[in-house]
């Protein structure tokens, strides 16, 4: 209850804010509305149709299919099934946290899920292509060589840090 509160306090001074900066013509604040305006925009663009498909996911993908590929047992073809999974993600990590928090619920282990969430801020096929296209492909296949041992590394160590005793639960968002 104390965390809702807070929140509706910092939304309430941040709305005031922008508010007062917009009628005093305070410069820094107007800036701050305008950014505040066009990342709304973006969002209301990509998160409803994110959502629906984050939805259809939870409903036809089965957890047998998910722990299967992503699970415990899934071994190496797990990181990369996450991994191609991230490449195809379109909306960054707006819509990668969603999927991450479905896959949880399915049964993929914490490894997987953070190589995902890693692999969906580096690997966009558009990203990449646009990163070719201006850096070259040379470039491009350094980072994605030296990134992705990295993050699935760092997955690793993360999930052996966690460990499996640790439960997600809505009092953690």
């Amino acid at each position: 209850m104390k965390f809702k509160i807070q929140n509706i306090l910092i939304f309430s001074l941040f709305t005031s804010f922008l508010l007062i900066s917009t009628f005093i013509g305070y410069n820094p604040g107007l800036a701050i509305r305008d950014n505040f305006i066009q990342f709304a925009v973006s969002m209301v663009k990509i998160l409803p149709a994110a959502f629906i498909l984050i939805g259809l996911f939870e409903v036809w993908i089965k957890r047998e299919t998910v722990e299967k590929h992503f699970g415990e047992d899934s071994g190496i073809k797990g990181f990369i099934w996450a991994m191609i999974l991230a490449s195809t993600t379109v909306g960054g990590t707006y819509v990668a946290f969603p999927i991450a928090y479905s896959l949880y619920h399915k049964g993929a282990r914490y490894s997987i899920i953070f190589t995902y969430i890693g692999a969906a801020a580096l690997v966009r096929i558009p990203m990449t292509l646009f990163e070719v296209s201006f850096l070259g492909i040379k470039f491009t296949l350094i980072r994605l060589f030296t990134s992705l041992p990295l993050i699935i590394i760092s997955s690793i160590w993360l999930d052996k840090l966690i460990g499996s005793d640790y439960e997600l639960n809505s009092d953690d968002f």
